[in-house]
């Protein structure tokens, strides 16, 4: 599994090598010095609680049961805009208390 993410035309892509047992910590201070290098806070936003959420719903595609994660774009996650697209891949948009627009795209593996 593979999260990317996006800040203007700045991206990091975090791998995951175990969606099962997430290593939450180490996503959380990748996620905060990438923007905070570009001078963004991301202070406003509940990504701690969107990552697993979004694992969730791909977690599992790969037998071709994209039911998880469109049922998580149903339900929604606060602040993010969600989208399932096609393949199993998720993405989430937000904006940040500055307005910048920051984008989440969840691939699985396979």
């Amino acid at each position: 599994m593979e999260l990317d993410i996006k800040i203007g035309s700045d991206s990091l892509s975090i791998p995951i090598s175990n969606p099962f047992q997430l290593e939450l910590d180490s996503m959380m201070d990748k996620i905060l010095n990438f923007a905070s290098s570009r001078g963004i806070r991301l202070d406003n936003l509940d990504i701690r609680g969107l990552i697993p959420k979004m694992v969730k719903g791909i977690a599992g595609c790969e037998r071709g049961c994209p039911a998880d994660a469109k049922g998580l774009v149903s339900r929604g996650v606060s602040d993010f805009e969600l989208e399932y697209i096609e393949g199993g891949i998720l993405s989430a948009k937000a904006k940040t208390a500055d307005g910048t627009a920051i984008f989440f795209k969840m691939f699985p593996d396979f």
